[in-house]
């Protein structure tokens, strides 16, 4: 089961905007042939609840629900006057190419639309400073990109002129946008929906929403995360197989999770190995009776070996120093990993205690693999509704998935806040089943306690 969004309000959710813009009436017969087409009246619930569904029709006579995606009967944009843009932005992660090749593909077959250009190394290829010249996209071009890792299009954090980035887009004769990123990317595209309206410049901006985390809004997953998780639990292995080969041997593993630890708790679970799950959500005690050092010794007493999963994110309560900011304006954390490996060495040593640590930070090795099977097909699948909603003159969104549905969710709400991991969900919880480490912290496993462990 997928977490849900412990962010939202359900409160506040019937005064929520889940209103999708449109350029103008799409009055153009889409030439999709024995497609099933989706009505705008089709809707998914926000909520899964039914009884939650009757409250909301009973006291605001509606139900929260986003628009389907889906290939709509009437199109806005003639395919044969449309220009399109497709841009990488952020973080590299499992997909992307993919996603370039599913919207080229869906553009050229399914649409008859043959101007497609990949706007280089991000928003920076929008900007005339640069001199980025736009690469020319057909089926041929990407015809073996999805067996690669990265962007073959390049990427770029920060932010570029909105202005700027607008004049060149209507210089550029593109009347369709695909922007491939994060947050910060989707917030980008946002402000440039809203000033290609303002100066009157037909052009559909759409999102398809890339953040290796899973931690964007109101939507259950994103490309790259199932790759991520699959490739980490390989490397639990790994760092499993090194704690045993050792006498006190730690096996201490970071793995990307900024501001969310699903990546860290799933992998957790994917390979359940590990001892210890160290997220963002959950503060760290460190020292004293409950304390993660003293958990750890209890663990080295009893099996001589553990295995501990740390999100980059986590424990940043216990690091000092200024926080720095990046070009997208995500807070540089601290590296939470060394500074366990540096204080576990230290508080073993003052107890004249053994302790051999094996370190892994395998980050941006995962970013950069091919995706996976599933994440190949989910990207096909979020490109080609990103192109079915651009073609339909919709704008400002970003593709989601719901309740096993593809939607399109306003990109204001989609970057409203961080997803998080519920600290009394049901993620969660199985993390601590599946680890135990509730059991160490209690002192449930110190000498003489009657509690067993598995020989993990």
């Amino acid at each position: 089961m997928l977490p849900q969004n412990i962010d939202v309000n359900l409160e506040a959710l019937p005064k929520m905007d889940f209103s999708i813009k449109r350029l103008g009436r799409p009055t153009l017969k889409s030439p999709l042939r024995n497609a099933i087409f989706v009505d705008d009246d089709e809707r998914i619930c926000y909520c899964a609840d039914a009884e939650r569904n009757r409250q909301f029709l009973k006291e605001h006579n509606a139900m929260p629900s986003f628009l389907a995606a889906g290939p709509r009967r009437q199109i806005f944009h003639d395919p044969s006057w449309t220009r399109v843009g497709i841009v990488t932005c952020g973080g590299l992660c499992p997909g992307l190419n993919d996603v370039i090749k599913g919207l080229v593909n869906t553009l050229w077959y399914i649409y008859g639309v043959d101007n497609i250009f990949g706007i280089k190394y991000g928003y920076m290829g929008l900007n005339p400073a640069y001199k980025l010249s736009p690469l020319e996209l057909n089926p041929d071009v990407v015809d073996d990109i999805h067996s690669e890792g990265g962007s073959i299009l390049g990427s770029s954090r920060g932010e570029q002129p909105t202005d700027e980035i607008v004049k060149t887009i209507d210089r550029l004769n593109i009347n369709i946008l695909f922007t491939i990123g994060g947050d910060g990317t989707q917030r980008g595209a946002h402000a440039i929906a809203e000033e290609c309206m303002k100066h009157h410049v037909d052009c559909s901006v759409v999102g398809i929403p890339k953040t290796i985390d899973n931690d964007l809004n109101f939507m259950d997953k994103t490309f790259g995360f199932e790759t991520a998780v699959q490739a980490a639990a390989n490397i639990l292995s790994c760092a499993h197989n090194e704690a045993k080969g050792a006498f006190n041997g730690l096996g201490l593993v970071r793995l990307m999770g900024r501001d969310s630890g699903f990546i860290a708790a799933y992998a957790s679970l994917a390979n359940s190995v590990a001892n210890f799950c160290l997220i963002p959500e959950v503060p760290i005690g460190l020292e004293g009776p409950g304390g993660l050092l003293e958990a750890l010794e209890l663990r080295m007493a009893r099996k001589q070996h553990a295995l501990m999963v740390a999100a980059e994110g986590a424990g940043q309560e216990l690091l000092e120093g200024e926080r720095q900011i990046d070009k997208s304006g995500n807070v540089l954390h601290s590296d939470i990993g060394v500074f366990l490996k540096d204080r576990i060495k230290k508080h073993f040593a003052s107890k004249n205690l053994d302790i051999s640590i094996k370190y892994f930070d395998p980050s941006y090795e995962i970013r950069s693999l091919p995706a996976n099977a599933n994440d190949s097909i989910f990207c096909l699948h979020l490109a080609q509704h990103a192109v079915h909603a651009a073609m339909a003159g919709m704008t400002d969104l970003v593709v989601g998935n719901w309740q096993g549905y593809f939607t399109y969710v306003p990109i204001t709400l989609a970057t409203s806040a961080r997803r998080k991991v519920d600290p009394v969900g049901q993620l969660w919880q199985s993390v601590l089943l599946t680890t135990r480490q509730s059991k160490f912290m209690d002192g449930q496993c110190g000498e003489g306690s009657k509690a067993t462990e598995t020989q993990k």
